[in-house]
């Protein structure tokens, strides 16, 4: 075997989901042996065969990837519960394998798959959906890139034709379910969990949590952004809501606010008097980037 043979063999092995008991398994999917595989890449030593020195890094890197996902998904998890949750992380890893190298990147393809997998959230498929859609927006908004932010000209009015650029790092949510204020409930009830090591000798073990209460559907629409390295929500009228989509989506000002009037209850006076309201709390917070 040459070098990239041997690196291929042990990973085939590696991503390989381990068994109830947290042990190697004994084959692959094509049926080859994964002793005859360590045997012929791996020596033993006086304390340990071919195989279980192979299972070592197996091991680890289940121990750590699912420890990883957990603690980026702890919503979805509280929403499913653990058994439930146990066996959606390691079907989705199985399938949609770690392809980066950093372990942030790793819930990138969640929510796709629990749409081609709603079998693993039957009965809570839509509050699962909304909650895997926000912490994957909090991960999103919280190494987002920034530019430089917005400054407006003094005396200088914005016509109808000005275009705004929001920051990368702003994200845009329209909810079913009110998941903010249920992920942030979950936060204050579950104990911070500790920083997951480079070498996790153990899964680390979940305690019994009693049944969550959860919410009513509820249309919400929300902004998770950044500010001063801090993610934060902030919950949005439907009007303001369609306002700033619209600018994400490149609309002139003039085109945003018909948007956002569609089917709005407001008249064009009022929603005047309370864009400018709007706009200055918004560049307050940073979401309006220099245009090119």
């Amino acid at each position: 075997m040459n070098l990239e043979q041997i690196q291929r063999a042990v990973f085939d092995v590696i991503r390989r989901p381990l068994t109830d008991s947290e042990q190697m398994r004994g084959r692959l999917p094509d049926g080859r042996s994964t002793r005859k595989i360590a045997n012929a890449i791996i020596k033993p030593n006086d304390r340990l065969t071919s195989a279980e020195r192979l299972e070592i890094y197996n091991q680890q890197y289940w121990f750590r990837i699912l420890a990883a996902l957990a603690e980026d998904f702890a919503g979805l998890r509280a929403i499913i519960g653990q058994r439930r949750y146990d066996k959606l992380a390691v079907a989705y890893l199985n399938d949609c394998p770690s392809e980066s190298f950093t372990l942030r990147n790793l819930g990138r393809r969640l929510e796709s798959w629990l749409r081609q997998h709603p079998e693993f959230v039957a009965g809570a498929e839509r509050i699962a959906l909304d909650m895997v859609r926000l912490e994957w927006a909090e991960i999103e908004a919280f190494d987002g890139a920034e530019l430089p932010p917005f400054t407006p000209r003094p005396h200088r009015q914005l016509g109808g034709d000005a275009v705004f650029r929001l920051q990368p790092h702003l994200q845009l949510l329209d909810l079913e379910y009110p998941v903010d204020n249920l992920l942030l409930r979950i936060r204050r009830d579950v104990p911070e969990s500790d920083i997951v090591s480079n070498a996790v000798l153990e899964f680390p073990r979940k305690s019994k949590n009693r049944r969550l209460a959860l919410p009513k559907p509820r249309k919400v629409h929300l902004v998770v952004y950044r500010l001063r390295r801090c993610v934060y929500f902030k919950r949005l009228t439907r009007d303001a809501f369609a306002l700033v989509q619209a600018l994400g989506q490149g609309k002139s000002l003039a085109e945003a606010i018909e948007i956002s009037l569609k089917g709005s209850r407001r008249r064009a006076g009022d929603f005047r008097s309370q864009l400018r309201k709007w706009f200055e709390n918004w560049a307050a917070l940073g979401w309006f980037a220099q245009a090119n």
